[in-house]
């Protein structure tokens, strides 16, 4: 969840209220999904954008690329080459997919923030959109071609599996509503094109999971919510669900038992996934508004073994955990621009000197067992 601080702060406060206990572990011969971790490194170094390719490569058998952070607008209307620096590290990604792994890859034309437009993709990620794409609306046709050519460039450079062509999308009702209906006729538009071009691609948006359930976070409408649900529920081929538990009014104080079966009775029917998720297995304290949750490696560890559960009992498709490996190092060149980044720095499964966690271990005993859709 990447959503306004101020907002998660309210969600925060609210009193829960909710039932929580681990679901039993059954032992199992094979399992109905992938598993992967995104690209996201633990430090700005080759070194560990090296590491964390060799790793998923050993510890996954899914690899998850999120692009979250613009769009090529002014090139992808021209059909165009995009900037050198984002065609070279695009390259350089699919040189080190590990072999035999499937391929997840996510976009989002709404803004980090999840209010707006996504902001401009050149040099590097989230420039201010030059004109006259700041005041361009979701459903102008310049925008949905646009961004069609841009998930067509994506398919042909990474050749997906899975292509998320929207993320945390109800997010926007949350933030932005006035402008719902009209992502909503860019999303069915770009959708059926691409679907039509691309028949037997996986093609989905993936939803914020707790705005959906009523209770969790005090900012979601669940009246709003549901209707985000109607409108896109067709355009979708995967219920895909980003998990962030720890980010409600349960804080880390309690592991849901009932948050993904309550998902699921949503879309009876539909094929599931977790496009990605996290828990803290160190305490998250938050210096803008004074705050502290405190967490553990084996607490961690007991949502991992909840949400690995469900996926299996409800037969997903995929399951992503966002962070492989803690970025403390990352988070030392950006403490100092607020809290947003320390949300997810301590959810790794591995801890910030590459030491495992309990985690890892649950995550390993399904990953050894053959994959049967």
């Amino acid at each position: 969840m990447k959503t306004h601080l101020k907002k998660l702060w309210i969600a925060l406060m609210v009193a829960g209220g909710l039932g929580f206990s681990a679901l039993p572990t059954t032992a199992q011969e094979s399992r109905s999904f992938y598993m992967g971790f995104t690209t996201f490194p633990y430090a700005v170094s080759q070194e560990a954008v090296d590491y964390t390719f060799t790793t998923i490569g050993r510890e996954a058998d899914l690899i998850a690329f999120s692009f979250d952070n613009g769009v090529p607008w002014v090139e992808a209307l021209q059909g165009q080459p995009f900037h050198p620096i984002l065609e070279a590290e695009w390259k350089a990604s699919t040189a080190k997919i590990p072999k035999n792994h499937r391929r997840y890859v996510q976009v989002s034309p709404i803004a980090l923030l999840r209010n707006g437009l996504a902001l401009y993709r050149g040099a590097q990620g989230d420039m201010p959109l030059p004109s006259p794409w700041d005041k361009a609306k979701f459903d102008d046709p310049e925008v949905i071609k646009a961004y069609v050519y841009y998930c067509q460039r994506l398919i042909q450079v990474f050749e997906p599996d899975y292509l998320g062509i929207g993320i945390e999308v109800n997010l926007l009702m949350t933030n932005a509503p006035d402008l719902w209906d009209g992502f909503v006729r860019f999303h069915r538009e770009v959708y059926q094109t691409l679907k039509a071009a691309y028949p037997d691609l996986t093609i989905l948006t993936t939803f914020h999971g707790t705005s959906l359930i009523e209770g969790y976070l005090a900012e979601a409408n669940h009246e709003s919510q549901m209707k985000t649900l109607r409108d896109l529920i067709d355009y979708t081929d995967v219920f895909a669900l980003s998990l962030y538990p720890y980010l409600t009014s349960a804080m880390t104080f309690r592991i849901p038992e009932t948050l993904i079966s309550d998902l699921v009775a949503l879309a009876p029917g539909k094929p599931l996934a977790i496009s990605e998720m996290g828990y803290p297995a160190q305490d998250l304290i938050l210096t803008q508004t004074p705050l502290t949750m405190p967490s553990t490696p084996d607490k961690q560890n007991q949502w991992i073994q909840v949400a690995l559960e469900a996926a299996q009992q409800y037969r997903f498709q995929f399951v992503v955990n966002y962070v492989l490996r803690d970025y403390d190092a990352l988070w030392e060149l950006v403490k100092d621009k607020g809290d947003l980044m320390v949300l997810w720095r301590d959810t790794g499964v591995f801890d910030e000197q590459g030491g495992e966690r309990p985690a890892l271990q649950t995550w390993r005993g399904y990953l050894k067992r053959p994959v049967q859709p």
